[in-house]
């Protein structure tokens, strides 16, 4: 069992910056593969960005450029780096991780077995 709990997330003007956290508890490997998500009101969720077993990074084209993923190890930690944000950025963000070694990108929620509640990032204009 992995458990995730983000936090971060607020409320920000176009152009600003925010940093989200996932703290991770439980059965730490350091095979996790590690994911964001966000999910807009009324809209699916979708894939931002993936870190995989092997450390490689993944970026959505939506936020290439301007988001970064990043963990540390030694604190359990995951972090999504969001500058220059746009309304349409708002939404709900969700991390989730992972145990079983992944070589690939990630980006399916399908292939996540734990999530976070989730932490919402609200962009106004």
């Amino acid at each position: 069992q992995v458990q995730l709990v983000e936090s971060g997330g607020g409320s920000v003007q176009a152009g600003g910056s925010l940093r989200l956290s996932c703290t991770a508890s439980g059965y730490i490997n350091r095979r996790l593969c590690l994911g964001w998500f966000r999910q807009a009101a009324g809209k699916e969720r979708e894939w931002v960005t993936s870190i995989n077993s092997d450390g490689r990074t993944y970026y959505a084209d939506s936020v290439k450029g301007r988001f970064t993923i990043s963990q540390d190890n030694a604190k359990n930690t995951l972090y999504l780096q969001m500058n220059s944000l746009k309304p349409e950025d708002t939404a709900m963000y969700s991390c989730a991780a992972e145990p079983t070694w992944t070589a690939i990108e990630a980006l399916a929620a399908s292939w996540y077995n734990y999530w976070g509640q989730g932490t919402q990032v609200t962009v106004s204009s």
